[in-house]
């Protein structure tokens, strides 16, 4: 069964894809695919029981994808193009296929640990990448071949380990680093209560009220972060503003966060 939170979610995505077909069957596709969901409820078990880290489950992989097609949709009503685009070798929407279906898959690599999952990532989505792309393209195997080699970049990259080139996987990258809110560390926070090497990254996290993606006034895309305490600040400078500086999108985006009640800070 899904949490209240994974249907509502699945509805935001929706609701974002109208006026794009197929972007809108492949995320029903993928909803109802019940092995993709099953790993993803068993990553988050690994995850969040097993090496007490923050959400790397379902919702985690649905507000990854939210975020992606929040800023690819804005870069794309600026003009700019995806990297396919510009290459003449696919459409907008073929790059909104690549980032949905790599913010949905991610993180499954978690199902076997942290060390390298962006790796197990590629290897336990291939399958399922194939299969839901067939059911799309069934006689194209051009985009068949195009989104799902952009889907897989983005997934191996999403880590900043890795070089990366496409503006599809620099989304993701971005995306990925954006979920950072208290809710993502709340259930590991109540259920770990002894001290490990770590922690700051929940207590961090558990700061961050809020992580609004919007468009820019000087670049296209704005990320404006709340938080309630300084420590919030060890998750923006850490976590995601390593993300923004290894991404090939990090000149469309501009970064502010604060206390609420202070005056925000501009990284970018």
């Amino acid at each position: 069964m899904k949490s209240v939170k994974e249907v509502a979610t699945e509805s935001k995505i929706i609701d974002k894809l109208q006026g794009y077909p197929v972007c809108t069957k492949l995320v029903k596709i993928l909803f109802a695919d019940a092995q993709l969901q099953e790993m993803q409820d068993y990553a988050n078990n690994v995850s969040i029981k097993r090496l007490g880290y923050n959400d790397h489950g379902p919702v985690h992989m649905r507000q990854v994808a939210i975020n992606a097609i929040k800023m690819l949709k804005i870069l794309n009503e600026c003009g700019i193009k995806t990297s396919i685009e510009k290459e003449e070798i696919g459409t907008f929407e073929d790059s909104l296929c690549a980032v949905i279906i790599a913010g949905l898959m991610h993180d499954l690599g978690m199902m076997t640990g942290r060390q390298d999952h962006e790796l197990m990532s590629v290897i336990l989505s291939a399958p399922i990448i194939d299969r839901t792309l067939l059911k799309l393209f069934p006689n194209d195997i051009h985009k068949r071949v195009i989104i799902k080699s952009l889907a897989t970049e983005a997934i191996i990259g999403h880590m900043s380990s890795r070089k990366i080139h496409s503006l599809e996987a620099g989304i993701i990258l971005i995306a990925d680093g954006c979920d950072m809110t208290k809710g993502r560390a709340r259930i590991p926070l109540a259920i770990h209560n002894t001290p490990k090497v770590g922690d700051i990254h929940k207590y961090s996290a558990n700061a961050i009220t809020r992580v609004y993606i919007h468009k820019g006034e000087k670049k296209p895309v704005r990320i404006d972060i709340e938080m309630s305490s300084e420590v919030g600040f060890f998750q923006i400078e850490e976590v995601l503003l390593t993300k923004v500086n290894s991404s090939p999108a990090k000149e469309y985006i501009e970064l502010f966060a604060g206390v609420s009640g202070q005056e925000n800070k501009c990284y970018l």
